[in-house]
């Protein structure tokens, strides 16, 4: 009864052959959730909506901040951007889109800043083929970017743009370089919140 057991071996050529496909499935599956590491969640609880890498803010301060002009808010601790081909007309009414980085939480937000206006902003945006009016109420950063984006598409398709003033409506983004400014805000703040 005893006798058999003792001299059986351990590691029989099957239970060799079955570990052998467990530890190569094993490295395979590793190898194959590596490649999606960038996807992971995120526990920490803070939203990442606005978060700004390192890399990419040291190149919009090195590179692109020439093209803006700085405004440095010490009691907020964050610095404004207005690009500066906007319309700078003192009396004209306008609205500027304005990069904000606040240092202390590492974020960017855009604002849109209205210039002789008060909200909310009824804005008209006008293709050969569309139409449509926004109404944008004063909010958040969460709101600001929901606006923005909701014009980028209209912007992307060079739609005529006018706001309404108290004179009636009034041009908005006409010239070619504030048009050229404004996409290249545009791009440069969706710069700033790439690879997160």
């Amino acid at each position: 009864m005893g006798k058999g057991t003792s001299n059986d071996p351990i590691f029989t050529p099957e239970l060799l052959k079955i570990l052998r496909i467990f530890g190569i499935a094993s490295v395979f599956i590793v190898l194959i959730l590596s490649f999606f590491d960038e996807k992971r969640a995120n526990n920490t609880g803070e939203d990442q909506t606005f978060k700004v890498n390192d890399s990419n803010r040291l190149f919009f301060l090195n590179l692109r901040a020439i093209h803006y002009d700085r405004e440095a808010r010490k009691d907020a601790k964050m610095l404004l951007f207005r690009h500066k081909d906007r319309n700078q007309e003192e009396n004209e009414p306008g609205l500027d889109l304005v990069i904000i980085q606040n240092s202390l939480k590492d974020e960017a937000y855009i604002y849109l800043e209205p210039k002789n206006l008060d909200w909310p902003l009824n804005i008209k945006a006008i293709t050969p083929t569309d139409s449509t009016s926004f109404n944008f109420e004063n909010g958040n950063a969460q709101t600001f970017l929901s606006y923005v984006n909701s014009i980028k598409l209209w912007i992307d398709a060079q739609a005529n743009f006018s706001i309404k003033s108290k004179y009636g409506w009034q041009p908005l983004w006409q010239k070619k370089e504030e048009q050229a400014a404004i996409k290249e805000i545009l791009n440069d703040y969706f710069k700033l919140l790439e690879d997160k």
